[in-house]
């Protein structure tokens, strides 16, 4: 997904990032739809009072994939992906604060790793792009928020659904469907609307089949992780989040030809050698 967006953002030069989120979640309220029409799938029918319940953290959602949108724009994916390793020292510190959930010194070890790795690739990045990074940050804030307050809507999702369940077919239909009204809300105050009425990659047939593979690659990450989150904790799954980084900082810099330095790279190793310490400190607690 992150190595597809690169290609629509950078490869295509688009400047509509939230028109891209519009199309991708728009691609997987169809194919739920037409799913659950066609009875391969059940979804949940959709009220105002499991609206208003899942509201909250569909705001974050919107706010989520805006910001790594516009990160992924300005910066390598290599940076970005390091940089993600933060989100997993908020993840922790917010289960600590709202859940009372302690973690071992191993932990906070791998955890302080991660910032340092984060710090030095920042100093040391010979593309540095201050909005890159300022977007970056905020999505660290906005995917552990997500996260830490996912598994609780969930929960309470279900006390106002007709059945009393809520599938993961129909939380991703959910937090997809609300998307739009605000992405399309974005788009307008933002004013992208008159860029792509101009833009001439949108005749482009291969920008098209690129954008909806990324829409299905985004519906395949709303339903899994709605079934991990579901399964585990909010810090199991920033780990489990976390194991893609090795391979996907490699083909960055290789498919996208990053200028980089030997101080940059070995940031980015020490960041994901945190990663895997991280890992370990998580399956010995």
């Amino acid at each position: 997904m992150i190595l597809l967006n690169k290609i629509v953002l950078s490869g295509y030069n688009l400047d509509a990032g939230i028109s891209l989120m519009f199309y991708q979640n728009l691609v997987s309220v169809v194919l739920v739809s037409i799913l659950s029409l066609l009875g391969v799938i059940n979804t949940e029918p959709i009220t105002w009072k499991l609206v208003r319940v899942w509201l909250p953290v569909n705001l974050i959602f919107v706010g989520m994939l805006v910001s790594s949108i516009y990160s992924l724009k300005y910066m390598n994916v290599a940076m970005v992906t390091i940089l993600k390793n933060v989100t997993n020292m908020i993840t922790a510190l917010g289960e600590m604060y709202l859940f009372h959930k302690h973690h071992n010194q191993k932990v906070w070890g791998s955890l302080i790793l991660m910032v340092i790795s984060a710090t030095c690739g920042g100093i040391t990045d010979l593309s540095f792009h201050g909005l890159g990074y300022g977007w970056q940050i905020v999505n660290c804030f906005l995917t552990a928020g997500y996260s830490l307050t996912l598994r609780k809507v969930m929960d309470l999702a279900k006390q106002v659904t007709k059945s009393g369940s809520l599938n993961e077919f129909s939380m991703v239909l959910l937090n997809n469907l609300l998307s739009l009204p605000l992405g399309l809300g974005l788009i307008l105050v933002f004013q992208e609307a008159p860029y792509l009425l101009s833009s001439p990659v949108l005749r482009l047939p291969v920008f098209w089949a690129v954008a909806t593979l990324s829409g299905l690659f985004g519906l395949a990450i709303s339903f899994t992780s709605m079934w991990f989150l579901h399964q585990t904790s909010p810090t199991t799954y920033s780990l489990v989040g976390s194991l893609n980084k090795i391979p996907l900082s490699l083909a960055g810099i290789m498919l996208f030809r990053v200028p980089t330095s030997v101080p940059n790279l070995l940031s980015i190793f020490f960041g994901l050698f945190a990663g895997v310490l991280f890992a370990l400190a998580k399956i010995s607690s």
